[in-house]
């Protein structure tokens, strides 16, 4: 009976326990706050006779507290009064007088009569409004919120986390600007980087030069799509003027965000071009690109006007922008207009530039043009950011690079004693796919960034000493709006990544785990819902996960959802319903199969996933890779050459693996001496990503691994100027041979052709699905 009664007790001390976990889970939204401590007393009700309160004369907690009384309203159609008298009775106090030295940081503490939000600045108090706010709105469908007495510190991670918007390819209304500042508020994002200019319009006027609102605002008509030399025939442009860029400033300043605008150089420039043609090296014939992609013609460095104008935009952009840092660009410039342009080798000779072991004259040429605006702008009290191809050259230490071409980039840059913020393309990238089916998705600029894979990023590397991870600032995500033209599109592209990112960037990585932000998210998604949000709903679909199994020879198949309803399934190729199979465990697959799988419950069926996997002696065989894949295109390293799955377009979803700078080579082992008679593998080319497949096809053949012989041997040619992104079937078909094991290499081509513009650089290769019949 003893016995009988402790364990009867534990039982309770157990359920206690775990209610009382239960109840502070309600704090436990998006990001993750840093600590939550419990206190004794009862819960704090939230009724219409609660008052906010405020210090006198405190205009930056003043605004926050008509922020919280709006918010409250909107949520739960409360309509609390905002007051600067001394709290009495029930209340919300907003003070900023919290000791931290981490300015942006807050003390959260509720108890029965009062929530206390005190901030180290006036910054952090409005990050614990954001709490609560989101706090009410995960709850606003109970008939009385009751928050528990409780002691929370929060404090973001990194000083900088940033988001970047792209108004040049499409242009935005200030109406939308503002909402997507807001939308960048709600996730604790603090900088706005608003990318102003570009080839295919300028959007911010500047008065010493009206002709770049007046021609270079404006093109005559789109690329559509990825057809290159099609066009939709419609005029496209608009531009802000200086006091909407004020309106815009301000609105940010409220919300505590920082905007830092981008102009640009010296590439990028073909609108500027347009309006003011002697700012070329060609001098005539430009108009405001039409299409995507990049031009030759950039700003003519040997040109002085050229550094007079670039000096009268600035002076005219240093007043509406408070922003201590100006982000200059320095990305993409192609250096074949410099190289034939008169005044350009004259500037070169003047300087006394010449081609090193790393760099040519002329990327040399590009940096004098970097460190001179930002020594101009560094005399403004400004510094500047540019994009990691600043520092092809050599550029003076305090610019701030933005690494987005790779990790590494980044890690060179905190070596050279730069600062860096990160956004590599390969994680924080919202213009690429966020699905594996890129057909049934909005078209996008290609890639693959699925929300697992923006949670997954460090923007901290392995290797770097202390010091040098003091000189990673934070990071940020981009969306560049080639493909997306649409207010709704662009939220679509841009939720629930960015729910991912500000827990990056937020929170400690030790408190990050991506099945606890998942079980979050699917009550996170409650808030866009009711604000009315445009987002993808990839995570309540069904998510796979491939794994191969060489030992076995078989595939495995893993489906995921973030839904509380559960999966069904079907093998042979009929629609999922409520009574097919229910998912219960991996799916093994060994013949050729359409899996289709959707999340169903009686009011709701998903989206249906479909995957067709195809068996040849190759599938599920162990594979060995001479030259390691890059690790941006890693994924499942050679065994995603042999998964039974073939690649998309979508080049970065996983069904392609590549590398860079170093020749393809893999030998398969189909376990046993068997007659091959044929030998093929996917290559993917696009030339705009610097993707241009191998140059050579070569197969062997063997018995013992040792001693191969060469059955097929072919010369490929490389993509064409113009080409678009395209997959190609290399095939091999030759008599009869036996073989255990087949070798396949397929060298890279070394350098970038000169009709690119990145012409030199190395390639990559993309290569997919080997098949052996």
């Amino acid at each position: 009976m003893k016995i009988y009664i402790i364990y009867i007790v534990c039982l309770f001390k157990i359920g206690l326990a775990v209610a009382q976990t239960d109840k502070y889970n309600l704090y436990k939204t998006i990001p993750l706050v840093q600590d939550i401590k419990e206190k004794q007393g009862q819960s704090f009700v939230l009724s219409s006779d609660v008052k906010i309160y405020y210090p006198k004369n405190d205009e930056n907690l003043k605004q926050t507290a008509v922020f919280l009384s709006e918010y409250i309203k909107l949520s739960n159609g409360l309509q609390l009064i905002v007051s600067v008298s001394a709290p009495k009775g029930k209340g919300i106090v907003l003070q900023n007088t919290y000791k931290n030295e981490n300015k942006e940081a807050y003390n959260f503490s509720v108890n029965q009569n009062q929530i206390l939000i005190n901030g180290a600045s006036s910054a952090g108090t409005f990050y614990g409004m954001q709490l609560l706010r989101k706090v009410l709105l995960e709850n606003e469908t109970k008939s009385q919120i009751k928050l528990p007495a409780v002691e929370i510190t929060d404090y973001p991670r990194f000083a900088y986390r940033g988001m970047h918007l792209d108004v040049a390819r499409h242009f935005a209304s200030v109406e939308f600007v503002k909402k997507y500042i807001d939308l960048l508020a709600f996730h604790n994002i603090n900088t706005f980087h608003w990318h102003l200019t570009d080839d295919q319009g300028w959007r911010v006027e500047i008065k010493k030069y009206p002709k770049l609102t007046q021609i270079g605002a404006f093109r005559t008509e789109t690329q559509v799509g990825k057809q290159t030399g099609v066009y939709d025939g419609k005029p496209h442009g608009g531009f802000y003027t200086q006091e909407q860029i004020k309106e815009v400033v301000a609105y940010a300043q409220k919300r505590f965000i920082t905007t830092i605008p981008e102009i640009d150089l010296p590439g990028h420039m073909v609108a500027a071009l347009a309006s003011y043609p002697e700012l070329g090296c060609v001098g005539k014939g430009y108009e405001v690109y039409k299409k995507w992609g990049v031009s030759d013609d950039v700003l003519c460095i040997g040109n002085e006007q050229t550094f007079t104008f670039l000096e009268g935009v600035f002076s005219e952009l240093i007043p509406l922008f408070p922003s201590k840092y100006f982000h200059i660009g320095g990305d993409e410039c192609p250096k074949k207009r410099w190289e034939k342009c008169p005044k350009c080798q004259a500037k070169i000779i003047e300087l006394g530039l010449k081609k090193g072991s790393h760099h040519s004259a002329e990327e040399k040429l590009q940096s004098y043009c970097m460190s001179r605006i930002e020594k101009f702008l560094n005399a403004k009290g400004k510094q500047v950011i540019g994009w990691d191809e600043i520092l092809e050259g050599g550029i003076a230490p305090n610019a701030t690079i933005m690494s987005w071409r790779s990790v590494q980039a980044g890690v060179d840059a905190v070596k050279q004693g730069h600062k860096a913020i990160m956004t590599p393309s390969s994680h924080v990238y919202f213009d690429y796919y966020q699905s594996t089916d890129a057909a049934s998705e909005p078209l996008a600029i290609g890639g693959f960034t699925n929300i697992e894979r923006v949670y997954s990023f460090e923007p901290i590397p392995n290797g770097l000493t202390e010091n040098e991870k003091k000189l990673i600032l934070g990071a940020q995500a981009n969306i560049w709006r080639e493909y997306i033209n649409t207010d709704a599109q662009t939220e679509y592209m841009v939720l629930p990544r960015l729910a991912a990112l500000s827990e990056v960037v937020w929170t400690n990585a030790d408190k990050k785990n991506y099945g606890d932000f998942l079980n979050r998210l699917s009550d996170f998604l409650k808030i866009y819902d009711k604000l009315n949000y445009n987002y993808a709903k990839h995570i309540l679909e069904v998510s796979p996960e491939y794994i191969v199994d060489t030992e076995n020879g078989q595939l495995i198949l893993n489906l995921k959802t973030s839904s509380k309803s559960p999966i069904y399934y079907t093998l042979d190729g009929a629609e999922p319903t409520i009574k097919s199979k229910k998912y219960t465990e991996s799916i093994i697959i060994n013949d050729a199969v359409t899996v289709k799988a959707a999340v169903i419950s009686e009011n709701y069926a998903s989206k249906v996933f479909t995957k067709k996997f195809e068996f040849n002696k190759a599938t599920a065989k162990p594979i060995v890779l001479k030259n390691e894949p890059v690790e941006r295109y890693r994924f499942n390293g050679g065994k995603t050459l042999v998964d039974g799955r073939t690649g998309t377009t979508a080049f970065s979803t996983g069904d392609w693996i590549a590398l860079y700078k170093d020749d393809f080579e893999a030998t398969i082992d189909l376990k046993s001496v068997q007659q091959v008679t044929e030998v093929s593998m996917n290559t993917f080319t696009s030339p705009n990503d610097w993707i241009f497949g191998p140059k050579q096809f070569h197969v062997f053949v063997s018995t013992d691994g040792i001693n191969f012989t060469q059955v097929h041997s072919e010369d490929l040619k490389i993509a064409e100027k113009g080409d678009g992104p395209k997959i190609t079937n290399l095939k091999a078909i030759f008599a009869s041979q036996e073989a255990r094991y087949v070798k396949i290499k397929a060298p890279i081509f070394e350098k970038i052709p000169e009709w690119h513009y990145s012409a030199g650089q190395p390639t990559f290769l993309f290569v997919d699905e080997i098949t052996i019949k």
